[in-house]
């Protein structure tokens, strides 16, 4: 059986976001990131966003720009984790 890794969802101040447990980042503009978690899928949404670093080795990601929400889904769809 494979064990799923654990991800840590971090934002400072609503202006940087670390995410730990990335497989891939999608897609990127300045008002939307989309991301591949664990097989699932995650949206970052705002403005002037930018992908400030991303390690496909260790999986960690880190971002900065103007954070508005976290959307988190599966196949079922997404979910908001933050707003």
């Amino acid at each position: 059986m494979q064990q799923k890794e654990e991800s840590v969802l971090t934002i400072e101040r609503n202006k940087r976001i670390s995410l730990s447990g990335v497989e891939r980042v999608d897609t990127f503009t300045d008002t939307g990131i989309r991301l591949t978690v664990a097989g699932q899928k995650v949206r970052i949404e705002g403005s002037k966003l930018k992908v400030l670093s991303f390690s496909e080795g260790s999986g960690l990601f880190l971002a900065s720009g103007e954070v508005t929400s976290v959307k988190y889904g599966g196949a079922a769809g997404l979910k908001k984790i933050f707003k």
